[in-house]
């Protein structure tokens, strides 16, 4: 036997190191055995049988224990799931295939873990499943070896370089296992940032709005006045772009449209005490049951809406929340739409510029996996997972129970992890009619989208059969903007379109002897509404 260049030890240390290598690394360890063997840092022999060993026994390691615990882990109720119910085989030619699938694997990186497990689970006889995967193994490791050999690595300057390469490859197999264990986590969160950057619908608010920002800066320029915004509607504070209040339109609404608006009541700031004797108060007046609808008099995007359901829901939510509130009748739909309508002030019908449906996403149980599990597995709920599953902190882990259907939102906003499709289907002469109606009657109001609940496509397009549950001014949003199936540019063309109508309508109003508001009164109401929404409750 020829002596290697380095000690003993070392060489007893490399060997241990490629044995135990190839269990986090097969092919890492062979192409390392083959590079010492290469430069003559490992005497070839010792190389091949070290790389062989911790092939082989890393082959008959996975398949004695999927036959040893296999059957009882595909029984188990939480695993059953995962693999189809396996059928008798009869015939020999289907035998053959699993034979010739288990020797394939070897050459085919990535599909020798299933082979082995279907073999143990097979429970493929010991002698043929050891014989197959010693022959391949060896051809393997030889063809490894062989190409190392004859790589252009002759020089001194070389074997030096291959032997730097293999004590390089062993380090390599420290990063691989922690790769390993932490590997499907940073995959998973690069997978997640790249569908979020490619579907712009999920962008952060700063980022998908700056364009915005600019777009308002240029109409403020156009139309001498960069906060036309303000007088866009006379009946809510700042044209309804911050600040407004929430029960005021809602009141205007329940006097001159109640036939077709769930009613709502404030319940003003106190002590918890007098806020939870007055909403019993007015649920007994009312006849209002649970559940309902508490949320801030001033509030935006959904911020702090909840569906209550108890006494003790109340509770926990005014020990929050300090702020005047308001109390209003859960209309359940089942259906939501946002319908944006605008009109000038010197015109005589309004027009109906967006409509969008409101879907509200679900996961249904299995009887296996957690709700954490079900969210993270669906390809559009896990780019906002971390929304759902703050809303469920307690019951993130629990299984849902098979056929069990838990509803993910309840508030129709897209920030809030609600879907929003185009809606331009449910539009109808009746439907813009009676909308034109309604807003005709509120006095003041010219810009801004209604959030109806309704049970009826049909009904809707009748203009029937719907119940106004909000009403928001020049801030809102045409939201069918955020369908999928628009592009970037038709968004931003949209928001262009909308923005352009809501100063053009400012400066109509101010032509009419309306002032705006300064831009620094504005600011301030930002930073009030600010500082109060950092005590509201996450949204249903």
């Amino acid at each position: 036997m020829s002596i290697p260049t380095i000690h003993d030890g070392s060489a007893i240390a490399l060997i241990v190191a490629i044995v135990l290598g190839a269990l986090i690394s097969e092919d890492g360890a062979t192409i390392t055995a083959a590079t010492l063997a290469a430069s003559s840092v490992l005497d070839f022999r010792l190389a091949f049988l070290s790389a062989f060993a911790g092939l082989w026994g890393g082959d008959l390691g996975v398949y004695a224990l999927t036959r040893s615990i296999g059957p009882r882990i595909t029984q188990h109720r939480w695993f059953a799931g995962w693999f189809a119910k396996r059928k008798t085989r009869t015939t020999s030619p289907r035998r053959n295939d699993g034979q010739l699938s288990l020797a394939l694997s070897r050459f085919f990186p990535g599909t020798r873990l299933p082979a082995y497990i279907s073999a143990g689970l097979d429970r493929m006889p010991v002698f043929t499943f050891a014989a197959i995967t010693a022959v391949s193994a060896i051809a393997w490791i030889l063809l490894v070896f062989a190409t190392i050999q004859l790589a252009p690595s002759r020089s001194s300057s070389a074997k030096q370089q291959l032997a730097i390469l293999g004590m390089f490859g062993l380090l390599l197999f420290a990063l691989l296992s922690a790769w390993r264990r932490s590997g499907y986590r940073i995959r998973r969160s690069v997978s997640i940032s790249f569908d979020r950057i490619v579907r712009w619908e999920f962008w952060p608010a700063w980022l998908f709005y700056s364009p915005v920002a600019a777009i308002c800066v240029w109409l403020g320029l156009r139309y001498r006045g960069f906060s036309l915004p303000t007088v866009a509607n006379l009946n809510q504070k700042n044209g309804g772009i911050i600040g407004e209040s929430k029960i005021g339109i809602l009141q205007t609404l329940m006097e001159t449209s109640p036939e077709c608006t769930s009613d709502g009541y404030l319940i003003p700031g106190g002590s918890a005490g007098n806020r939870i004797e007055s909403m019993e108060e007015i649920c007994l007046r009312h006849e209002i049951r649970f559940p309902f609808v508490l949320k801030p008099d001033t509030a935006q995007r959904g911020s702090g809406f909840r569906k209550i359901e108890s006494f003790d829901e109340i509770e926990k939510y005014v020990a929050q929340v300090s702020a005047p509130l308001i109390l209003q009748r859960y209309v359940d739909g089942p259906k939501e739409a946002g319908i944006f309508y605008y009109r000038f002030p010197k015109e005589q019908r309004g027009h109906i510029f967006g409509i969008t449906r409101k879907q509200f996403p679900f996961v249904v149980g299995d009887g296996i996996r957690s709700l954490r599990t079900l969210i993270e597995s669906n390809s559009r709920a896990r780019l906002i997972a971390q929304t759902y599953l703050n809303r469920f902190e307690l019951k993130a882990d629990r299984i849902l129970a098979e056929g069990e259907c838990l509803r993910l939102v309840e508030a129709g906003n897209h920030c809030q992890g609600c879907i929003f499709e185009d809606g331009g289907d449910l539009y109808s002469e009746e439907l813009r009619t009676t909308f034109d109606e309604i807003s005709q009657k509120f006095p003041g109001f010219y810009i801004g989208r209604y959030d109806i609940r309704y049970s009826s496509d049909d009904e809707l397009r009748a203009g029937k059969g719907f119940q106004i549950i909000e009403l928001n001014g020049a801030a809102s949003e045409a939201t069918n903007i955020y369908d999928e199936g628009n592009s970037l540019w038709s968004a931003y063309k949209t928001l262009y379109q909308q923005w352009k109508l809501v100063f053009q309508i400012g400066a109509a109003n101010r032509s009419r002897g309306h002032r705006p508001a300064s831009p620094i009164s504005v600011f301030r109401d930002w930073i009030e509404f600010s500082r109060q929404a950092m005590e509201y409750p996450l949204a249903d």
